[in-house]
């Protein structure tokens, strides 16, 4: 079976956020899927299906990390469409369908030099609460006064829920997980947390147990787009950057904005370069169940 590694939200090679591209995943279940991403160790790896529609450039997609299918992704919804571009030989800017588990989007792609650029329009984002956590800068091995005064905590998704700590400049350098997060940000109506300086547009993001450190998160980056909108650090059609992944040794850019649907609803967009770095085949698929 096929499979192009990529690198997500970089215009070169050997940066960004990996990920590997399976464009017919035919024939493979769930278990295997989730198999294969752990075999190849990438934060995450998307699957893709002919769709049930039938009709232009759409695409079904299945996104996988570690340890489970996800219902939306951004680097690999980015990353999956830049290969489908690449695929199909598109000398023009073309936009790409990916059908995924909780919703349907669409990504902008156009040819830059050897990399690719692709904008995700993730639709509307939903603001899910203000929680006052007790002891939440200490879920980072932080303290209170490492918190923002201005700027609150907030869960919002655009697929995934996430709670957005925004820290003062300079404290992304000292956070670091202390303890599984799942259960205390299941208690708040989330799914992950994500710090973010919003001063400097940097942020940070672990998996809940804090083993490992994304390098870019691009479904969270939808959801800062909307927070920093919603809290006017951005205007409506507004583009910056947001950046991620230095605390890693791998410098991540990704570009966000929104759009305003009505007066307190806002759709937003994720950009990024997309790298390709190796191509290759599955000479074996899994058997069996994956281990938990």
């Amino acid at each position: 079976m096929r499979f192009l590694h990529v690198n997500v939200f970089s215009d070169v090679p050997y940066g960004g956020n990996g990920l590997a591209v399976f464009p017919d995943a035919t024939g493979l279940d769930p278990d295997q899927m989730l198999r294969i991403t752990q075999e190849l160790h990438h934060f995450e790896s998307v699957f893709l299906f002919p769709s049930d529609a039938g009709a232009g450039p759409r695409i079904r997609a299945r996104v996988f990390d570690l340890s489970e299918e996800l219902d939306f992704a951004g680097h690999p919804v980015i990353g999956a469409a830049a290969v489908l571009h690449r695929l199909a030989g598109m000398g023009r800017p073309a936009d790409w369908t990916l059908e995924l588990k909780a919703r349907t989007v669409r990504v902008r792609v156009r040819q830059d030099g050897r990399s690719y650029e692709g904008v995700l329009d993730q639709g509307a984002a939903s603001f899910l609460g203000q929680p006052d956590i007790e002891g939440l800068a200490s879920w980072f091995d932080l303290e209170p006064r490492d918190l923002h005064p201005d700027l609150p905590p907030q869960v919002v998704s655009t697929g995934l829920r996430y709670l957005i700590v925004p820290v003062r400049p300079g404290v992304l350098d000292r956070a670091r997980i202390r303890f599984d997060l799942t259960e205390p940000l299941h208690q708040v109506g989330a799914q992950f947390a994500y710090l973010l300086d919003a001063d400097e547009l940097e942020g940070r993001h672990w998996n809940n147990d804090g083993i490992l450190e994304d390098v870019a998160t691009g479904s969270a980056a939808g959801c800062v787009a909307a927070y920093l909108r919603r809290h006017e650090r951005l205007a409506a059609e507004e583009t910056v950057t947001l950046r991620q992944g230095r605390h890693l040794g791998r410098p991540s850019s990704m570009t966000i904005g929104t759009y305003d649907i009505a007066p307190d609803r806002h759709g937003v967009r994720v950009g990024g370069h997309v790298s390709l770095v190796a191509e290759g085949h599955l000479t074996e698929l899994p058997r069996g169940t994956p281990p938990r």
